[in-house]
């Protein structure tokens, strides 16, 4: 009687081990799936003013600010583009931005925070750090 409950207590003990391989396995697999990349691009010109300037400088200054690991892993990229250039219309094209703008883009989803990057850039910098973190949060 000691012998068939031994042998069943090893046979449940290694089920169970077996099971706990599996399950580590695909735990295993799924954290190694990449994040989806959050774009960020500020549109300008050459010639820029104040303003201009100050939008992107308030969004670098929050993405490093608030997302380096993020940045650092290329999960959260920023870029700035001359729409003067050449490549920087070809760009503006995709992003379907037609002149001067601050777009936030995951996977085909487009977020144009152009007219609070414009309106709270030079005076209240903190309202646009607090939508770029509302808009990126949302996204990761």
């Amino acid at each position: 009687m000691k012998k068939v409950a031994l042998i069943s207590l090893v046979i449940i003990l290694t089920a169970m081990g077996q099971t706990f391989e599996v399950q580590a396995q695909k735990t295993r697999k799924t954290s190694t799936v990449a994040p989806e990349k959050i774009e960020v691009y500020y549109f300008h010109y050459t010639r820029r003013c104040i303003t201009c300037n100050a939008v992107e400088d308030v969004t670098k200054k929050t993405l490093a600010e608030l997302y380096p690991e993020q940045q650092k892993n290329k999960v959260i990229t920023f870029t700035s583009v001359n729409l003067d250039d050449a490549s920087g219309k070809a760009l503006a094209k995709k992003c379907k931005a037609d002149g001067q703008a601050l777009i936030v883009m995951k996977k085909g989803k487009r977020i144009d925070l152009t007219d609070k990057g414009f309106m709270y850039a030079k005076s209240k910098p903190e309202k646009l750090k607090e939508e770029l973190k509302t808009t990126i949060d949302a996204l990761l």
